[in-house]
């Protein structure tokens, strides 16, 4: 079927209106990341393998993972069971991390083979650093009882060297940052051979992060949002600092309002105004339901005015969920912590 150019036109200017709100964004590495993945951080192990089963069937082709959430075993099982019937690899986007623990040159291929081992892949898509600190091999990601010596400090520069031979290698088609602030990506960014190309941090209508998203479209880095629909349940349960009793962004009655205009789901106009804004997001669920709504946001196009009645909800870093305080004592004091300390 042939369109005319002006329609042609016309849909194009309707992208291009709020930044890329297509379902792929191209990577200055040369690939290309689908706008929208399935976050598997919580996940339950026992709901994993029908959960990336239902996710695959309904379209998702971006799953992201780390080492730090112990999954990845269960993920690389379900996997197979896709390839086993037919499912191919290129196809796939999967994104796994560096976890703290091993932010030192000699350790980060050590725990991408594990990774990959482990998830039953040659190579992974995107392999981000987790985390700009560093702790010791023998301190995981809970809540710290000690005075803050389980820090080690990164030379950030000669981690990154180590991530770009694993590009070298063929175990990575992409690498990238993630938590990390505009000065730590940087020097990196200045001292890379390999440029990051994905940097993934919180971002949702309570944080939109907006002067970050600026410096990202400005040295190509695609933004991945974590955490899109605030992560309520997880506010009131790890956030110190700022406001743990906002209300949840899906029952504002601005998102609602908005939702009932577009016969769309808070959730969806949401998660459309990421997209819209030409960042990907990695909400999370194990409902086949609702991983189907959260990928259905490309049939629709928030107005300007409704793309702005979402900006507005943004509080600036007291709306931040994820500061890791609670989960690393002493880490405010850490020159490495990338966050600004909110009194």
């Amino acid at each position: 079927m042939k369109v005319a150019p002006s329609l042609v036109c016309f849909i194009f200017a309707a992208t291009l209106q709020h930044g890329s709100a297509v379902d792929r964004l191209k990577l200055s590495s040369g690939h290309e990341i689908p706008a929208v993945g399935l976050g598997t951080a919580s996940i339950k192990l026992t709901e994993m393998d029908e959960a990336i089963a239902n996710a695959l069937e309904v379209g998702y082709r971006h799953i992201d993972t780390a080492f730090l959430y112990k999954n990845e075993a269960a993920i690389g099982a379900a996997l197979k069971k896709w390839f086993q019937k037919g499912g191919k690899r290129e196809d796939l986007f999967i994104t796994s991390k560096l976890p703290q623990y091993g932010n030192q040159p000699d350790r980060v291929e050590r725990y991408l083979k594990k990774s990959l081992s482990d998830l039953g892949l040659d190579y992974v898509d995107m392999y981000l650093i987790h985390a700009p600190f560093g702790t010791k091999e023998s301190a995981n990601f809970i809540e710290a009882e000690d005075d803050g010596n389980i820090f080690e400090s990164v030379d950030h520069v000669a981690l990154w060297k180590k991530m770009e031979e694993q590009v070298t290698a063929g175990r990575a088609k992409s690498i990238g940052l993630s938590n990390f602030n505009q000065s730590q990506i940087l020097n990196i960014y200045n001292n890379a051979e390999i440029k990051p190309s994905n940097l993934q941090v919180e971002s949702h209508g309570y944080f939109q992060q907006n002067e970050l998203r600026d410096f990202c479209k400005k040295y190509n880095i695609v933004m991945t949002a974590y955490s899109p629909l605030g992560s309520p349940s997880a506010r009131s349960k790890i956030h110190q600092g700022t406001p743990k009793d906002l209300q949840s962004l899906t029952d504002l009655p601005e998102v609602k309002d908005l939702a009932q205009k577009y016969n769309k789901t808070a959730g969806q106009i949401l998660l459309r105004h990421s997209v819209q804004a030409g960042l990907v997001v990695i909400p999370k669920s194990s409902n086949k339901d609702r991983q189907r709504e959260n990928i259905e946001v490309f049939d629709f196009s928030l107005s300007e005015e409704d793309f702005e009645k979402i900006k507005g909800l943004d509080k600036g870093e007291k709306g931040r969920v994820f500061d890791f305080l609670k989960f690393y004592k002493g880490l405010d004091k850490n020159p490495q912590y990338p966050f600004p300390i909110v009194a």
